[in-house]
């Protein structure tokens, strides 16, 4: 029995000791999570939320007013241009055209008769000059005759008479192929003038037969056969007949938080999703940047709004989708969208896990502390009191972490790029964060044996 207890205590003083020299040994040190520096391509990206939208889509409005007598298509067919979407009542405009073409035979008919009046007109003025001329020769003899005592004065006057008669019918003539001539011109005007009223009701009766501008999709359709449209203000209840989209060019319409939007250029490139298309990636770059912030309470823009309320608001991005082999005849408008916009990208580039940049205090906060950082800045101009604790070593081979200062790049989504202070394979502190905010310059460390899930790549 005595033999057993001294073996107990033995086991005791022997496990106090190892405690105290375990102890003792990590007394003063600071267990943190530490990581590799390593090299790899990162992005930066933007994300926005929207919805699908063709880029050209119109609104077929009603151009004349009636009732609807035929729809040949519905909605989510796919028409080509001038193929015919709808026919509304047209009774009056065909009677109109009927009318005056009408009108316009007659008007011919009238001008093919004062066409013959004035060929006639034109012979009798030649037929006057010819009688005209052969009674001047005869006045003429008479005059020679006369003088020479041979023809009597009755003779002679009566040669007189004719040729005046004849100089008055001339005139006669003339005046009647002026005349004429005007009655022709006057029906031609007529002519002109009821063709022009044709096209003009032509027109109306073309105004009843709608058709499609350009090859699309009908995406919406508010009307129905028997139904009566009028001419009004676009999208006014009664004037649209149905909206067209021409789906050969489709484009994602998404919001981008302000914070963001200034690092959105046209040109980037971006990847699209469709939450009703699991599993597909559209390739798309981006052709519009908005200008107007828009709330995000209610989508308006802000310079429509006279309230001074502040509150988040986001802008408008365009990316049209340039991939026609990833089968974009899937798409319709207004699918929920989300694009990741590219703002940023550089391959095989030093990089460190966000978490590890930690902010050094001012004089004023106190000595010999370190707060990390909330927001590391993307910027890449220096900033002397950002940098991250890197792991060294001692002249007694003990593990200390020193505070190094580093300029920072791009921000991908868990890395940011070092541009300067930092080289790939450094050791650095970059957890837990308890630890790290309080952690001092050159404080000693152990490395947690605790594993570390890698950090995840931003490119």
């Amino acid at each position: 029995m005595k033999k057993i207890l001294l073996i107990s205590l033995a086991v005791l003083v022997t496990g106090g000791l190892v405690f105290w020299f375990v102890h003792h040994q990590q007394s003063g040190y600071t267990k943190v999570l530490t990581a590799k520096i390593v090299r790899q391509d990162l992005s930066t990206i933007v994300s926005g939320t929207g919805q699908i939208k063709p880029k050209t889509y119109v609104n077929v409005g009603a151009t004349s007013f009636g009732r609807i007598t035929h729809l040949y298509v519905k909605e989510g067919d796919h028409v080509t241009k001038g193929q015919i979407l709808a026919t509304v009542e047209n009774v009056q405009p065909q009677a109109n055209v009927d009318a005056q073409e009408a009108a316009i035979a007659s008007a011919k008919t009238d001008v093919a008769s004062f066409v013959a009046a004035e060929n006639t007109g034109k012979a009798n003025v030649e037929h006057a000059k010819a009688d005209l001329e052969q009674k001047r020769l005869d006045w003429q003899r008479a005059q020679e005759l006369y003088k020479e005592g041979i023809l009597a004065k009755q003779d002679y006057d009566a040669k007189k008479a004719a040729y005046d008669t004849d100089v008055a019918s001339l005139a006669q003539a003339d005046a009647g192929l002026v005349q004429a001539k005007a009655q022709t011109e006057s029906a031609r005007a007529k002519i002109t003038n009821a063709i022009a009223m044709l096209r003009a009701n032509q027109d109306a009766l073309s105004k009843t037969v709608s058709t499609a501008p350009f090859d699309g999709i009908v995406t919406n359709l508010p009307v129905r056969e028997g139904e009566t449209v009028v001419v009004g203000i676009q999208n006014a209840e009664g004037s649209t007949l149905m909206t067209l989209a021409d789906m050969s060019i489709i484009t994602a319409e998404v919001k981008v938080d302000e914070t963001d939007i200034v690092n959105i250029a046209l040109g980037q490139t971006a990847d699209v999703s469709v939450d009703a298309i699991p599993g597909k990636v559209f390739k798309g770059h981006v052709t519009l940047a908005g200008d107007q912030a828009l709330l995000r309470s209610s989508g308006l823009a802000t310079s429509t709004q006279t309230s001074g309320t502040e509150e988040a608001k986001d802008f408008k991005v365009v990316i049209t989708l340039d991939d026609p082999s990833n089968n974009l005849n899937d798409l319709r408008p207004g699918l929920s969208t989300t694009a990741k916009i590219t703002t940023a990208h550089k391959p095989n580039v030093v990089s460190l896990p966000i978490q590890a940049l930690t902010i050094r205090p001012t004089e004023t906060a106190g000595k010999g502390s370190v707060q990390a950082a909330t927001t590391p800045a993307p910027s890449a101009n220096k900033t002397p009191d950002q940098g991250v604790y890197v792991i060294t070593t001692d002249d007694h081979g003990k593990l200390r972490a020193k505070f190094v200062p580093v300029t920072t790049g791009i921000t991908g989504s868990t890395e940011i790029e070092v541009l300067s202070g930092l080289k790939a394979g450094d050791e650095i502190v970059m957890g837990p964060f308890k630890t790290l905010r309080g952690l001092k310059d050159n404080a000693l460390v152990k490395r947690d044996t605790a594993p570390v899930t890698p950090a995840a790549s931003g490119s």
